[in-house]
């Protein structure tokens, strides 16, 4: 079997690889019945050199290859007919924007793994960028907090090596004292806590946070049962709501009164309550002056989230009483940062972390018969049509919905 990892040609470039150099050399060694070749790229955050020096080929043409790895989308005409792929479609949840790419990929005979796909039994993803997504949203945040009140300059994250470089900005910085709400559990959530974990901000309870004022910079972790809670009353379960949020409401609005720097971290799910809405970003008790929305549902459960933002220009303000966008240090503004590409700016470090879990957990189901199920499960189309597990999209491929 012969793999290639195939060059990004989305627009913007996306500089991101599933595979560094270090992690393919090791692939070679414990796989060496199979191939390898990477196709040549000019924006890749590895040159094809560093692939050379790890005595690995580098090709223009890898069409000779059977399963393919990439990151961002594929354009249509680049897609190749009768191979297996691996890259983010974005489609599993019916974006109407690419539609065509898996009606295109029907067409063109391709199995399709899309990387959001790769679940453990439970539904639980495997592999993904999250982690870094936290990392950066939580970073770009106190980047704004600092341009916006004049209290320090970091540099942008895309202008720095690594996450040890990024870590080191954040050394020479001296935060207020300012209460910090981060939302969620999982690898984006975790990224982020890493961050405020770095800058040495206390972590308080919630029930601390909701009750008390403080002299040093804190933040409180909360999770869904936290921010939602159920209609009637009685106690919320966690896996229940995840089920089925219908019955539940929010309860972000006591979070929302003692909170000034909100970082969106969790996700969310078809149905469940927004965490604050237009209205009640109007409340006069409404103390969220700042918010990195890491996960960036546009017009959805974070109200000040009016459109994404760019890596290039990642900030922008929303004024809660006219409910549009102003400049992001607008007086009375909520400042906003909503980059819905943030591993893009740590490419190597996001490359390096996805590799590592592609190679635990992905890898190994080609050479031993796939015994836990992960490409069964990963697998969206066959032989021109969608599997059983994906056939909910295809009134969506029919262009009905």
């Amino acid at each position: 079997m012969k793999f290639a990892i195939i060059k990004e040609r989305k627009n913007p470039p996306d500089r991101r690889v599933v595979f560094s150099p270090n992690y393919l050399k090791q692939l070679k060694t414990s796989y060496p019945e199979a191939e390898f070749v990477v196709e040549a790229s000019d924006i890749r955050v590895f040159n094809n050199d560093q692939y050379k020096q790890e005595n690995i080929t580098v090709s223009e043409d890898v069409s000779d290859a059977d399963v393919m790895f990439g990151v961002k989308e594929v354009p249509i005409e680049a897609l190749i007919p009768n191979k297996k792929y691996f890259f983010f479609s974005h489609t599993i949840k019916k974006q109407p924007y690419n539609r065509t790419l898996l009606q295109a990929i029907l067409k063109k005979n391709i199995e399709l793994y899309d990387h959001e796909t790769i679940v453990k039994e439970n539904g639980a993803r495997l592999i993904g960028f999250g982690r870094y997504a936290g990392l950066v949203g939580a970073y770009n945040g106190f980047r704004a907090l600092g341009l916006r009140d004049g209290l320090f300059k970091l540099p942008k994250v895309e202008t720095l090596k690594d996450l040890d470089e990024v870590k080191s900005e954040l050394d020479k910085i001296k935060l207020p004292n300012i209460k910090i709400l981060l939302t969620g559990s999982g690898k984006v959530a975790k990224g982020a806590k890493e961050i405020l974990d770095h800058l040495k901000i206390k972590q308080v309870s919630d029930a601390l946070y909701l009750t008390s004022q403080f002299t040093e910079p804190v933040y409180c972790m909360i999770d869904v049962m936290e921010y939602a809670k159920r209609k009637d009353g009685k106690v919320g379960d966690k896996w229940a709501f995840y089920k089925d949020a219908s019955g539940y409401e929010s309860n972000f609005m006591p979070y929302a009164k003692e909170t000034e720097f909100f970082i969106a971290g969790h996700f969310y799910g078809d149905g469940a309550p927004y965490l604050f809405t237009r209205e009640d970003a109007k409340h006069p008790e409404f103390k969220i002056n700042l918010v990195a929305d890491i996960s960036c549902d546009i017009d959805g459960p974070v109200a000040s989230t009016l459109r994404a933002s760019t890596i290039a220009d990642p900030f922008y303000g929303y004024d809660p009483i006219s409910e549009t966008e102003v400049a992001y240090d607008a007086e009375n503004a909520i400042t906003v940062m909503a980059v819905d590409n943030l591993p893009c700016e740590l490419p190597k470090d996001a490359s390096e972390g996805f590799g590592d879990m592609f190679l635990k957990h992905v890898i190994p189901a080609f050479f031993n018969n796939d015994e836990h199920g992960v490409l069964k499960r990963a697998k969206m189309t066959e032989a021109g049509k969608l599997t059983k597990r994906f056939s909910y999209l295809q009134d969506y491929v029919d262009g009905k919905e």
